[in-house]
């Protein structure tokens, strides 16, 4: 094999690698799941800035930016259920892996606030 094919086979393994990490933290929204967590009176998570939050957001929902969990970690000690959501579900699903790898279990990825507004009003509807 010569150096040439080598540094392609690398680069193309490289790039796959890279869209996987992608596509597991890009939105992958599960209203079954989103449906069931709100149900069960889920902990709603906002996870963009605070001026994102202010513009509007899910009502009964808890600001809590990507930036600022590891060090709030405490905030989601007692809740079952947690749903995250952001603008585009891309910091939703970084915030559900960081909370997946400090030992929560039942984080769903609302994708955008939108989502889960609408998911949260349907059911509140008769």
């Amino acid at each position: 094999m010569t150096k040439q094919n080598f540094n392609s086979i690398l680069l193309m393994v490289l790039l796959l690698a890279v869209l996987g990490i992608y596509k597991n933290l890009s939105a992958q929204t599960d209203n079954t799941a989103l449906r069931n967590a709100v149900e069960k009176g889920a902990f709603l998570v906002d996870v963009r800035t605070p001026a994102e939050f202010a513009d509007g957001s899910v009502e009964g929902a808890v600001n809590i930016p990507l930036n600022t969990i590891p060090q709030q970690l405490a905030a989601f000690a007692d809740k079952e259920n947690i749903v995250v959501f952001c603008r585009s579900g891309n910091r939703s699903g970084q915030a559900k892996l960081i909370l997946e790898q400090n030992g929560f279990t039942q984080v769903v990825n609302g994708g955008t606030w939108q989502n889960v507004q609408g998911v949260v009003q349907a059911m509140k509807k008769p």
